[in-house]
Parts: C-alpha cells; sequence; structure tokens
C-alpha cells in the first residue's frame, strides 16, 4: 500500500497516493496539514501491517505495527485503535467505528 498518513484533526488515515489523487498534496506530492506521514517502512502492507490511531492530548498520532505480535496486544491496550483497511482513505467510512472522531457536517 505505501506509505500512511493521519489526520491529526479528525482522526482518518490514507495513503499517499489516495491524498495525492484527492489534490491533498503540495508540489512536491509531500500531503499538506493536517495530513502527517506516520513513521514506517515506504512500501508498508495492510497484510504485514496494522495501521493504528490514539487521541493524545487533542490530537490524532498514528503507528504502524507488525500483526498479530504481543507488541500489538500491548498497544490496544494502551489505547490504540486498529483502523480497518476498509476505512483508509480521504473519505470517511462507516465501517470506522471510532466514536470520538469528530467529522465535519
Amino acid at each position: 500500500m505505501g506509505v500512511f498518513f493521519v489526520n491529526t484533526e479528525d482522526g482518518r488515515v490514507a495513503t499517499r497516493t489516495q491524498l495525492i489523487d484527492a489534490g491533498l498534496a503540495d508540489e512536491h506530492e509531500q500531503p499538506v496539514r493536517p495530513w502527517h506521514q506516520i513513521q514506517g517502512p515506504s512500501d508498508a502492507s495492510t497484510m504485514w501491517y496494522s495501521v493504528l490511531r490514539k487521541r493524545e492530548r487533542g490530537i490524532f498520532i498514528g503507528m504502524l505495527c507488525i500483526r498479530h505480535t504481543d507488541r500489538s496486544t500491548l498497544l490496544a491496550e494502551q489505547g490504540w485503535e486498529e483502523i480497518p483497511v476498509a476505512a483508509i482513505g480521504v473519505q470517511a467510512n462507516d465501517n470506522d467505528s471510532t466514536e470520538e472522531v469528530d467529522r465535519p457536517a
């Protein structure tokens, strides 16, 4: 899938390609604020990695974690939420059940 970004304001997660296709990148194909790159490999696949988010100090932060590990269990216990693959994209997705995400009307 590639490089992932989290919207620090509302918690949406999208790939660089999705953001470029939606016109949300600058002239260097870098997504603009409030989109922030999630640290991880540039060729990350949701087959091997979970995309996680957490609200911290009023903003959303993101993380990639190798699936089915003790670390993924620990992160879930610490309040990290796994984003379903179907919910990854520029548009908010109904499959994304996070209640604390404020979506504009």
